[in-house]
Parts: C-alpha cells; structure tokens; sequence
C-alpha cells in the first residue's frame, strides 16, 4: 500500500494530479478514520479519500520516468483497429479505461479518439473525452517530466504527425 505525505503529487482516476494538501483525522460512528485530503491540479477542486482505501479508489504515484517512454510508445502506434460500433458503446469503453485510472488506459483512449476523428466527426461526447484525455495525460506528463505542459503538447502533437 503506498503511503502519501503532504506534499507529495498522486492521480486520481478520471480527475488527474493531484496534491496531497493534508491528512485529516475524522470520527465516523465512534471510530477514528484518517483521510487524504487532495487538491486537484486542473480544477482545484477537493477530495477526501480514506488512507485504507486509497488503493480501492485507485489512488496513485505519478507515473516514473521510465514509464514515460511508454506512454509515448502507446501514442506512437499507428495499427489501431476501432471497432464498427456504435459511438455510444465505443465511448462507455472508453469512459471505462478512463476511470481506470491508468495513465496507459488514458494514453489508448487519447491515441484511438485523436485517429478516429481524423476519419471521421466524432460526437459530442467524444470531443469532450478527447479533451478529458489529452488534459489528463498532458498534466502527468508535464508534472513527471518536471517541464511545461505546452512543451508536453508539442511533444504529442510531434507524435502524431510523424
């Protein structure tokens, strides 16, 4: 189980980086239960997660230097088979890696939905979780890289047009 200090960066799934801003003690039906209390980095909004669930909700580290070059690697690929099906049952699947938390899980859903809509008009939906993805994988990138996310950009965007 990774402990987290204050301080320290961790990603939540579906919301991104986030700082460990305190570890609060809070009495819940007679019994002492202590929380991490995140703020998010893009939205800065706030969240409670009990340290004995941390791993339950899919709290973790920010992804290490040599997993970066994997991300990269994801992103790069250019074979992706996107299934004949129907928008909506594609992005539930998608939504379902997104909640994973999993920065590679992202990095797929980011890579499919950026050469899909170069085929065709993706909806609405699809749009918005391109977005979702790319501002996820932006922000870990530029906070495990200790650089600028526009530098992050310019080096996806790098990737795909090679």
């Amino acid at each position: 189980m990774i402990r987290f200090q204050v301080g320290d960066k961790a990603v939540y799934p579906a919301q991104g980086v986030a700082e460990i801003v305190g570890i609060d003690e809070k009495e819940i039906s007679g019994k002492i239960h202590r929380f991490y209390c995140l703020r998010i980095l893009d939205t800065d909004m706030r969240i409670l997660v009990p340290v004995d669930k941390a791993d339950q909700v899919g709290l973790r580290e920010v992804v290490q230097q040599d997993q970066i070059q994997e991300v990269y690697d994801i992103l790069r690929e250019k074979e992706v088979h996107i299934d004949k099906q129907t928008w909506n049952r594609r992005y539930r699947g998608f939504m379902e890696k997104i909640k994973t938390g999993s920065l590679f899980e992202v990095a797929e859903v980011f890579r499919d939905l950026y050469r899909l809509k170069n085929q065709k008009t993706l909806s609405f939906g699809e749009r918005r979780m391109l977005d979702t993805a790319r501002t996820l994988i932006v922000k870990e990138l530029s906070v495990a890289k200790g650089t600028t996310e526009s530098k992050v950009e310019r080096e996806i965007e790098k990737l795909f047009s090679a």
